[in-house]
């Protein structure tokens, strides 16, 4: 299958020939050897309430935070 740039520089990639859902990410890279480019699909984000949930450390373990004011920095 041959795929052409539009006036605009985009590329469209039919459904059928790489079926892909709203939100997904691609890396592309250019190999000059083979004069390619090359998308890979990223794996999704993971969600951040999970990773903490997930995380072998309980929150009350965290020191606390201090009370003092910002110190001023001499520029």
């Amino acid at each position: 299958m041959i795929i052409t740039l539009d006036a605009k520089r985009r590329v469209s990639i039919p459904a059928a020939l790489a079926p892909a859902n709203p939100g997904d990410q691609f890396e592309a890279t250019f190999e000059s050897e083979d004069d390619s480019i090359i998308l890979r699909r990223v794996p999704p984000k993971r969600n951040w309430l999970e990773v903490m949930k997930a995380c072998p450390v309980p929150m009350d373990d965290l020191p606390p935070r201090s009370r003092e004011m910002p110190k001023k920095l001499k520029l």
